[in-house]
């Protein structure tokens, strides 16, 4: 990775539909050679996917919770995980370390479908306790960040 692809990366996350020719026209490079760029990332599994952003209350979905998830046992974690995976409402999943071991992301419609969603997830095996913050308001929501080229901590060389 140089300058040029991260460059390439930074349009791409702020406007994922760019085309290339729009790229090779801002970052001074030849459209093929953006497009083998592009490709090389994909195949070297930087650039995982491409996806759509959505805004969630738009949709209906007008209540954001963090949940914080304690098991009893380490023994529950895939059959947690399993059913966090499957459900539409739980948009985000991290395994954490400290007092609680997972803490989701949910949005849904209303009060009462996040009691439901509590609900069930109370009521898993294995689970012993739950905490829950509804979101007042969103300040920042960035589906990935990119480090400024330099400063990355993969595939960089070591310095002699």
């Amino acid at each position: 990775m140089d300058k040029i692809d991260y460059k390439i990366l930074n349009i791409l996350k702020e406007k994922g539909r760019e085309k290339a020719s729009d790229i090779s026209k801002e970052i001074h490079l030849s459209v093929s050679a953006v497009l083998d760029r592009i490709k090389k990332m994909e195949e070297s599994g930087i650039i995982k996917g491409y996806t759509v952003m959505v805004d969630t209350k738009a949709l209906g979905n007008d209540v954001t919770a963090l949940m914080e998830i304690s098991l009893e046992h380490p023994r529950f974690h895939d059959s947690f995980t399993e059913m966090i995976i499957d459900h539409p409402n739980i948009v985000d999943c991290y395994y954490l370390t400290g007092d609680y071991d997972f803490v989701l992301k949910i949005t849904c419609s209303s009060s009462d479908e996040l009691e439901r969603i509590h609900r069930t997830i109370k009521s898993m095996t294995g689970v012993s306790a739950t905490r829950t913050h509804f979101v007042l308001k969103e300040i920042k929501n960035v589906y990935t960040a990119i480090p400024e080229e330099g400063k990355k901590t993969i595939h960089s060389k070591a310095a002699p």
